[in-house]
Parts: C-alpha cells; sequence; structure tokens
C-alpha cells in the first residue's frame, strides 16, 4: 500500500487535496520514501465535501472520497490553526476562515482583526495536522496519524514562504515565523512532518504485525 521502509515501494498513491501549499509539502515529505504519489486532481476528481466537524473526520472523509472514485490507495490531510485565545479557532475552518472562496490573506487578516487586543502572552497557538491512509474506499481499517506544532500568532506578519497563516505563525524555538524557514527546516519540525512520522511508524509495526 504505503512504503513501510525505505526499501519498501509503492505502484500508486492518490494525494487527496486540491491544496497547492499542503502538496508540495507531502511530496516533498513522501520523496524520501520512494513515493510519488498522483494527485487526484490529474484523475479528474474534485474536492470532497469537508462537512466534518474535526481534522480527523475531514480527513477520513476526503481519502475515502478519494479512493472511491479512483480505485486506489489514498492519503489525505485535514490540518489547521488553534488559537487558544480564540478558544481553539479557527481550527477545521482554517482554510475558509474568512469565508469558502477566502484567500490566505484575508484568513490573515481576519486573525488579526480578532487578535487585536490580545498581548503578546496569549496568543499561543498550534498547527494541527490529521492524515488519513485508506487502502480503499471502505477501509475497515485506515491509518490514522496526528501531529502538532506549537507556538504563537505575531503581532504582524513576517516571511514569504509557506502558506496559509505561516506568516503569523512563530514556532517555538525559532527566532521568526513559519513563513522565513527554509522548506527543509519547516518540513522537519511541522505538524505535517511529524504526523508523517507518525504514519510510517504506524506502517513498520503493520508490517511487523499484520
Amino acid at each position: 500500500m504505503l512504503a513501510a521502509d525505505t526499501g519498501a515501494r509503492v505502484l500508486k498513491l492518490v494525494l487527496a487535496t486540491a491544496n497547492r501549499g499542503k502538496q508540495r509539502e507531502l511530496e516533498a515529505l513522501l520523496a524520501p520514501l520512494g513515493i510519488r504519489p498522483v494527485l487526484q486532481s490529474e484523475l479528474g476528481i474534485d474536492n470532497a465535501a469537508e462537512t466534518g466537524a474535526t481534522f480527523e473526520a475531514n480527513a477520513l472523509l476526503k481519502a475515502q472520497h478519494a479512493a472511491l472514485l479512483s480505485g486506489l490507495p489514498a492519503l489525505a490531510d485535514d490540518s489547521g490553526l488553534e488559537v487558544d485565545a480564540l478558544g481553539g479557532r479557527p481550527g477545521v475552518w482554517s482554510a475558509r476562515y474568512a469565508g469558502e472562496s477566502a484567500t490566505d490573506e484575508q484568513n490573515n487578516a481576519r486573525l488579526m482583526r480578532e487578535l487585536a487586543a490580545v498581548p503578546a502572552e496569549r496568543r499561543t497557538a498550534r498547527y494541527r495536522c490529521v492524515l488519513a491512509l485508506v487502502r480503499e474506499a471502505h477501509d475497515p481499517s485506515p491509518l490514522i496519524a496526528v501531529g502538532s506544532w506549537e507556538g504563537r500568532i505575531a503581532m504582524s506578519p513576517a516571511g514569504r514562504g509557506g502558506f496559509g497563516y505561516d506568516p503569523l505563525f512563530l514556532p517555538d524555538g525559532q527566532a521568526g515565523s513559519a513563513a522565513q524557514l527554509p522548506a527543509e527546516v519547516k518540513n522537519a519540525l511541522s505538524h505535517r512532518g511529524r504526523a508523517l512520522q507518525n504514519l510510517v511508524s504506524q506502517l513498520q509495526r503493520r508490517a511487523c504485525h499484520p
């Protein structure tokens, strides 16, 4: 299904995302495993409706949708930003925080407005990622992997790299924003990178204990 170690290979794996930023990061993270995923858009598959109330529910919906329409194993990501001062918002609405067709800039602007009166010490936040891997649409035992990345929200945006809320997210232990980190550093530290490490560990255990 997916490489359980660096010596294993996969024939085809559908990546169930239309987000170009996520696509770039996941492709970079999967490359060292020898995996070159097929994008669902290349197969003419439209986005699944993200109707779940949690990251896990949405990741599963997207993976199952892609697997059903492609007949192939599928990997999906659902992720977002949780800000403590906002009770965990934007959460699952991160990509649509300022509206269904909102741009990253519009989402960032709304977040800044809502945090305008919140001091720096209360701007703690985290990125969360859930990856769902299914062998087929009705897989009775999908693999679910999670990762998180702690930090806080800056008083103003900085950096041109990354995507989403990266210009506003200040990761713990770093001097600047996620948008200022080199891609390889971000991938090593990020919620998405940690979720993929978790997923690979589960695959290795499954290979040893089928």
